[in-house]
């Protein structure tokens, strides 16, 4: 069947039978989260500052998406301080089942909350939302089919007038044969996180690419057991490309962000205090098991910040 990748992608992955209605993503890549608890006690470093800014409210939101097996929220709720537990409602919003084990306090949603006070955190969601892609041709970009079963592409109309728009806006295509994906249905993902957010932050964490430097063939990929494989669109594997998170920045922007703040997870983990640094060699004499421990902490820091992996994440975060 010949389908756009937006449609044909929608129904391998969130169709009846769709890859993330019977799959975990930890059995297909690694991911921040699975990476160390480290990440997620950034991320509760991250709810503490929200809970200062905002006053520490009688009620404080956190509300992951894209929320795979609940592994993020479920660390950040085992590691808060009394003081913010008790006033702390979590939402784990994933279009999967709940996962076995969950905390009960964690409440499991397929869709996101509305009037959110605190911290909604979108790691690794946006790449997963299917988008169109386009070819440069002599007439003007057109829509790229493929067969679902097959993964073979041939060339459809046109784009549509907005995507056109987007194009020239967001990643113009500048020679015959050039490829984009189209990110006018993560513009309105993220919008929709925003308009959602009624007081505090949002943030996106992705890879990504800024608009003077977008790849000039794409990056769809897909992932099975861990692997690269072929972008097949036929509910066998993950299917992902990375994300235009300045467009998604102004499209927050337009739904209501009163700030914007594009950055790397290096820094911004840096910044809570994720610093990779390898103990001192005394400790090893002192107390060996203890060096041991801090070692593989920092070496999972190290991770979690190195600039060509997980470091190398874009970090969109804004506030209303």
């Amino acid at each position: 069947m010949w389908l756009s990748w937006r449609v044909a992608v929608e129904r391998a992955l969130y169709g009846e039978g769709g890859f993330y209605l019977r799959e975990r993503p930890s059995g297909h890549f690694r991911t921040s989260v699975s990476a160390s608890a480290a990440f997620a006690e950034a991320v509760l470093a991250l709810l503490l500052e929200v809970d200062a800014e905002l006053g520490s409210p009688e009620k404080l939101d956190l509300v992951d998406i894209g929320a795979g097996e609940g592994v993020l929220v479920g660390h950040v709720l085992a590691a808060a301080p009394p003081y913010l537990r008790e006033r702390l409602s979590i939402t784990a919003v994933d279009l999967s089942p709940r996962p076995d084990g969950l905390p009960e306090a964690i409440v499991w949603s397929a869709t996101i909350p509305s009037g959110i006070q605190g911290l909604a955190i979108a790691n690794e969601w946006l790449d997963n939302i299917p988008v169109d892609i386009a070819e440069l041709t002599p007439d003007g970009p057109r829509l790229v089919l493929v067969d679902t079963e097959t993964g073979e592409e041939r060339l459809g109309d046109l784009v549509s007038e907005p995507d056109r728009r987007w194009l020239e806006q967001w990643w113009p295509l500048r020679r015959m044969g050039a490829r984009a994906e189209i990110g006018c249905s993560r513009d309105a993902a993220w919008a929709a996180v925003l308009v959602r957010l009624a007081r505090g932050r949002a943030v996106a964490i992705d890879y990504a690419h800024p608009v003077d430097n977008r790849p000039p063939c794409g990056t769809l990929t897909g992932y099975r057991d861990g692997a690269v494989v072929a972008p097949i669109p036929d509910g066998t594997c993950d299917i992902t490309a990375h994300v235009a998170l300045d467009a998604c920045a102004e499209a927050g922007e337009r739904a209501g962000a009163i700030s914007t703040t594009l950055s790397t997870q290096r820094e911004m983990l840096k910044a809570l205090g994720i610093a990779g640094r390898r103990p001192s060699i005394e400790l090893a004499t002192s107390d060996p098991r203890g060096y041991l421990r801090a070692l593989a902490r920092a070496t999972e820091e190290a991770e979690l910040i190195d600039p060509s992996g997980l470091g190398g994440f874009g970090w969109l975060t804004q506030r209303r």
